[in-house]
C-alpha cells in the first residue's frame, strides 16, 4: 500500500496497470487498493502542479502568520476552520513558535491579498495579529524543482 501511495504522490497520472507493473501486483488488486484509499480519504485528491508564471498568468502568493488566542475546549480549531473556508486560502497549518497559524493564500494582486488580510482575516475574533509575507519566486514546491539550472557535471566522452 505504501509503495502505491508513493508512486501516486510522485506521479498521479500513473494508471493501475502501470502501478501493477512497477509493484509486481495484479492490476485488479491495485485498483481495489486505490479505491479503498480514496474511500477512506487516505488519498484526498489528485492535482497538477503548475508553474503559473511560465503559463503567462501572474498570481500573488502569500504566507500569513497569524497569532491568536485559543478558545476554551476547542483551542485553535474553530478559528482555523473559519479561515480555511475562505476560497482564497490554499492551506492552513497550526505551527509552533512565535505565531500559531501559517496561512497560505493566492490572489490576483498584492492589493487583493492585503484587503483579504485587513477585511477578513484580521477581523476574526481571537485573531491578535498577522504578519504577511509575499512570495517573490517559487524555486521548489511539493518536492518539485520549478526550473533546475544545475548543469550536467559529467565529462563528455568522445571516441
Amino acid at each position: 500500500m505504501l509503495e502505491i501511495l508513493e508512486l501516486l504522490q510522485s506521479n498521479s497520472r500513473l494508471t493501475a496497470k502501470e502501478i501493477a507493473v512497477l509493484t509486481g501486483q495484479e492490476e485488479d488488486e491495485v485498483k481495489g487498493i486505490i479505491e479503498r484509499l480514496e474511500a477512506d480519504k487516505t488519498i484526498i485528491k489528485y492535482f497538477t502542479l503548475i508553474n503559473w508564471e511560465k503559463a503567462g498568468l501572474e498570481k500573488v502568493s502569500a504566507l500569513i502568520e497569524v497569532k491568536m488566542s485559543p478558545q476554551r475546549d476547542v483551542g485553535f480549531d474553530s478559528v482555523a476552520e473559519r479561515i480555511y473556508r475562505f476560497p482564497e486560502v490554499k492551506s492552513v497549518h497550526l505551527m509552533s513558535g512565535a505565531y500559531d497559524l501559517a496561512v497560505f493564500l493566492e490572489g490576483a494582486t498584492m492589493k487583493e491579498v492585503a484587503l483579504f488580510v485587513a477585511q477578513k482575516l484580521a477581523t476574526i475574533d481571537n485573531v491578535l495579529s498577522t504578519a504577511t509575507h509575499f512570495v517573490l519566486k517559487t524555486y521548489k514546491q511539493d518536492g518539485f524543482i520549478f526550473e533546475d539550472r544545475e548543469n550536467d557535471q559529467r565529462l563528455v566522452i568522445q571516441p
